[in-house]
């Protein structure tokens, strides 16, 4: 087990729920500083090794569904849930990615929906201009789930893309994949490490 998320935690979590207009269950970042304070401080690690993405397991991500399964504002994305919360469309653009959406509300996926535009790889070009962190932009493919990008040195222009675009941009050097989309391997289907 991780941190709260005992079958205790997860009946509370949905019990305060009731009163919020949107929850999201994301994971815990476990990084090597937060695996470092852990070991300085004699405390049980909830993960044997750290990621670069939140963790997870697919199992607690089943448990959570099953406590939640009645909710009808139950998200996997932090973005999702505060679009949701404030009735407009999901600035991350998530909708592509749909097996995230399998557990939104119908007025916001068809919200979502209703927003969704595949941008061109010159319309990417056009509002990566302003950043000095994306002159090597490259733009390898664009599907209706995401572009998937490569010459950014960092997060931060991605996420700038993916904001001003609303629409998800892959880092080719950490690719999202299919039921785990942005999430540490730890946890799915045997894998250890994190890509």
């Amino acid at each position: 087990m991780g941190l709260n998320d005992t079958d205790k935690h997860l009946t509370r979590a949905y019990a305060l729920s009731q009163h919020a207009d949107a929850t999201v269950f994301t994971g815990l970042f476990y990084r090597d500083q937060i695996a470092a304070y852990y070991q300085t401080n004699g405390l049980p690690e909830p993960y044997g090794e750290t990621a670069r993405r939140k963790i997870v397991p697919e199992a607690l991500e089943r448990r959570v569904l099953s406590a939640f399964s009645d909710s009808t504002s139950l998200f996997r994305k932090t973005s999702c849930a505060v679009s949701y919360a404030h009735g407009l469309p999901d600035y991350n653009g998530h909708y592509g990615i749909r097996e995230l959406c399998d557990i939104c509300p119908l007025i916001q996926l068809d919200l979502c929906q209703r927003a969704h535009r595949v941008p061109t790889a010159e319309q990417i070009h056009e509002v990566a201009r302003v950043l000095p962190e994306a002159a090597e932009l490259k733009v390898l493919e664009i599907t209706e789930r995401a572009a998937a990008v490569s010459g950014l040195n960092t997060e931060q222009p991605r996420y700038y893309l993916q904001h001003a675009l609303g629409f998800q941009m892959h880092d080719e050097r950490h690719p999202h994949h299919a039921r785990r989309h942005g999430r540490a391997n730890i946890g799915w289907n045997g894998t250890r490490t994190d890509e």
